[in-house]
This record gives structure tokens, sequence and C-alpha cells, in this order.
């Protein structure tokens, strides 16, 4: 093998390397970050499902709920799909747990 094509298959072998490290670095900074925002919003979900089981309400409004929890409508319902809860089907801005409020079986 010459010295030309045994430093261009270190340079190839350098560059593959070079290149699996990035993409190694870069998901796990990813999954880093996930478990990190996740845990900023454990708070934000656990008073969710507080709000959502209180025998007082089987529905709660949306405006209510986003107050409450401190965030945007995107964001709260993000959460709320995360904790188990629906919309209502009617048009209304109130959310529900499914466990509580099933869809009707002809709707399923």
């Amino acid at each position: 093998m010459s010295d030309t094509v045994a430093i261009a298959l270190i340079g190839l072998t350098g560059a593959v390397i070079g290149s699996l490290a990035t993409v190694v670095g870069n998901i796990a900074l990813h999954c880093l970050k996930e478990r990190s925002e996740s845990k900023r919003e454990k708070p934000q979900r656990d008073l969710l499902l507080a709000m959502l089981k209180s025998p007082d309400y089987q529905w709660r409004r949306l405006d209510t709920l986003m107050h409450v929890i401190g965030t945007e409508e995107q964001t709260t319902k993000r959460l709320l799909l995360e904790v188990g809860a629906r919309a209502s089907e009617d048009g209304q801005p109130l959310w529900g747990l499914i466990e509580r409020n099933p869809l009707p079986r002809g709707k399923q």
C-alpha cells in the first residue's frame, strides 16, 4: 500500500469517527434536554391532574387551566393530552379526563 493510500484511509477514518461522534453527541444532548423539560413540567402536569380529578368538576375550562398552571394555550393542550385528558365534543373550550369522560360509543 502506498503512502498516499494510507494517508487517505487515515483521513477517511478520522472523518467517519468525527461524524459518528457528532451524531452521538447530538442524540445525547437531545435526550438530556427532553428529560429536563419533562422534569420541569411535572408540577404543571400534577396540578392539571389534581384539577381534572376534583369531584366538584366533570369538565374544566381551558382558560382556567391555562391560568392556574401559567402556560399558553398550546403548551396547556399538550400537557392535557399527556395526562390523559380530552376536549369536549361540543366546541366549548372544556377539558376533562378521558377516564371520567369517555367518548360516546359511536364516535370512538
